[in-house]
């Protein structure tokens, strides 16, 4: 007797994926389901290529669906197709990720760079757009601080490249220290330059770093491409909640689907294990409940993640075995399965 596809999905909405705290059928997760006499296929489409929840989630698949009354074998295969946006402007690149804080100081940038190189690392293809005009600071942190823009024969900027990311920065355009005085037409110009005239090849995601307010750069952004969500990055204290929230307004006028937050600069770990909550406690975690968001990560204040930065590496490729490398690349990973969700939400254009 075969068994339904009802009845295997219904199994499958038992296996959880632990970081996202979703069910494997909610997540899309489930491809080329079938299931002859007590032979079962299916292939897990994995949110990164490269996740650490691989085997676990292997053992709880088997486990859900031979406990089904006349299930003998389960094979089961994997893949990790990233989905992409339905709406893309640019072409080889499947999702445009909009990186904001409302506020500066708040380490945005970093977590930026953070979230780039963890990707890049979960095995997925990565550009990063360093837009903040004003105080670009991913090339420092790339280690390409000082290398000069290239073009090619058809005058397309080329991007420079460390830690398997694509990166492009107005700080590698300038002279170093040069303070920018632009306003509105030229912001909008230089974005157009190298959103579109670079050649970014093939990307699972472009990440956009933007400078801290609500201003120029960012409605230029939502103006010339399709982004497929936001990400906002507080610290816990209320002056910053303030600007974090100003910034979600913003995403929300201009359509932009909102990811997620993440809370940088959580806590600090002290030696006998307890944590000292310097800029509060739980900021960011009430105002994404406040608005129906997920809270991608927690990440604590550590200087190794101003020594790595300063050093021309981000934290998960100077230190990945690090608590708070892992933190980074686990918010990575949960960024993953976000847009995916997004990717599903919307409706294709016909």
């Amino acid at each position: 007797m075969d068994i339904s596809r009802e009845a295997l999905l219904d199994a499958l909405r038992a296996v959880r994926d632990p970081e996202m705290r979703r069910d494997v059928v909610a997540l899309g997760m489930i491809r080329a389901l079938s299931a002859e006499g007590g032979r079962v296929a299916l292939t897990l489409n994995l949110t990164t290529p490269k996740t650490p929840l691989k085997e676990a989630l292997e053992r709880e698949v088997r486990a859900a669906l031979g406990a089904l009354p006349g299930v003998t074998h389960v094979d089961l295969s994997f893949d990790a197709e990233v989905s992409a946006s339905q709406q893309r402007e640019l072409p080889g690149i499947k999702n445009i990720v909009a990186i904001g804080s409302g506020k500066g100081g708040v380490g945005k940038s970093t977590v930026a760079a953070n979230l780039a190189a963890s990707l890049a690392l979960e095995g997925a293809a990565v550009g990063l757009l360093d837009a903040d005009i004003y105080g670009p600071s991913q090339a420092k942190m790339f280690a390409v601080e000082g290398k000069r823009l290239m073009a090619d024969d058809e005058k397309r900027i080329i991007p420079l490249r460390n830690y398997g990311v694509k990166l492009i920065s107005i700080a590698n355009l300038v002279e170093d220290g040069q303070a920018l005085t632009w306003r509105g037409p030229i912001l909008h110009g230089t974005l157009t330059q190298l959103l579109k005239q670079t050649v970014w090849g093939e990307l699972d995601y472009l990440l956009v770093d933007l400078p801290p307010g609500t201003g120029d750069v960012q409605l230029s952004l939502s103006q010339l491409v399709p982004v497929t969500g936001a990400l906002l990055v507080t610290t816990p204290q209320d002056v910053a909640l303030m600007d974090v929230r100003r910034a979600y307004t913003m995403f929300r006028k201009t359509h932009v689907p909102v990811l997620g937050v993440i809370e940088n600069m959580a806590y600090y770990a002290l030696p006998d294990g307890t944590r000292d909550y310097i800029f509060g406690e739980g900021g960011a975690r009430r105002f994404a409940e406040a608005e129906g968001l997920e809270v991608l990560g927690e990440i604590p204040i550590n200087r190794a993640v101003r020594e790595a930065g300063d050093g021309g590496a981000p934290l998960v490729v100077a230190a990945p075995e690090s608590p708070d490398a892992q933190a980074l690349r686990r918010a990575a990973r949960i960024l993953a399965g976000q847009v995916r969700l997004q990717n599903m939400m919307v409706l294709p254009v016909l």
